[in-house]
């Protein structure tokens, strides 16, 4: 789940959702607070009342499952170059090495 507000949009609908036995994840990136502070306090009491917080990237990592999925690779690996900061560097990098042969050989 996300939302505009954490402490209100996001907050009050996973907590009641948690309470009525559904497994809830919070996009703690994709959400936001009227404060940093309100942020992090929303968070802070999902993850008390067993909400799972996580960000974005581990989001798209865990719709992709593997890189056998080659149908969806071209959509994320967009997305890690245009958003990725380091981890789209790195990926850029990796995707150049296997591409000329050299990853082969380590």
């Amino acid at each position: 789940m996300a939302a505009l507000w954490t402490e209100i949009c996001l907050a009050m609908p996973a907590i009641y959702a948690q309470g009525e036995g559904h497994e809830v994840y919070v996009v703690a990136d994709a959400s936001g607070g009227v404060s940093v502070e309100a942020h992090d306090m929303a968070i802070r009491r999902m993850a008390l009342g067993g909400i799972v917080p996580m960000n974005w990237m581990a989001v798209a990592s865990e719709w992709q499952r593997d890189w056998a999925r080659t149908a969806t690779v071209p959509g994320l690996a967009e997305m890690l170059l245009q958003h990725g900061g380091g981890s789209g560097v790195a990926f850029a990098w990796e995707s150049q090495l296997l591409a000329s042969g050299e990853g082969a050989k380590t």
